[in-house]
């Protein structure tokens, strides 16, 4: 299967939210997934390193736009590159060519990347059948949509979204799909 990871730029080796990437990425790999990400630093960086150390193969989706502004180019775990030229293109690269997508803690970016992906699973454009959203945070925030904007987001729409503790429960929920 192949499972985009969407997440920040910010984590540093070290980090906490670095070290739950990695696990991610090597949990993905042992169970034979590929993994699809940013590509770049942060938990993509962190992702495909655990992926990568675990035998997986690591698609990096990449863009101009994050390169020029970034000055960046992608990480080296990254087995095979995606190229666009623009971050929609990324971003669409991201969910049209994964079977499911994982959601680590993020900002405005990975915020873009969970609504597109849910729109699309609402619309049927794409076969992922859920979204797993890892942490806290990401449930505070769709709670606090859901509370918000009660009469728009119906409990049907709602079962596309997964959330998972840790990394570790979100790798389980993943395996349940398959099986």
């Amino acid at each position: 299967m192949r499972v985009s990871v969407f997440g920040s730029a910010h984590p540093k080796p070290g980090d906490a939210d670095y070290e739950q990437a990695y696990t991610l990425g090597k949990l993905l790999a042992q169970n034979g997934h590929v993994v699809l990400n940013g590509a770049y630093v942060g938990t993509m960086e962190a992702v495909s390193k655990g992926c990568s150390e675990a035998g997986g193969h690591v698609i990096g989706v990449t863009c101009d736009d994050i390169e020029r502004w970034r000055n960046a180019k992608p990480n080296p775990w990254v087995s095979e590159v995606m190229h666009n030229s623009d971050l929609i293109g990324r971003i669409s690269g991201l969910i049209k060519n994964c079977d499911a997508a994982i959601a680590l803690p993020g900002g405005v970016g990975t915020l873009a990347e969970i609504s597109l992906t849910w729109n699309m699973i609402i619309l049927d454009s794409i076969p992922v059948p859920r979204l797993i959203l890892v942490g806290d945070s990401w449930r505070n925030v769709i709670n606090a949509l859901y509370t918000e904007m009660t009469d728009f987001i119906p409990d049907k729409v709602r079962d596309y979204i997964r959330f998972c503790d840790s990394v570790e429960t979100a790798a389980e929920d993943l395996n349940t799909l398959i099986n």
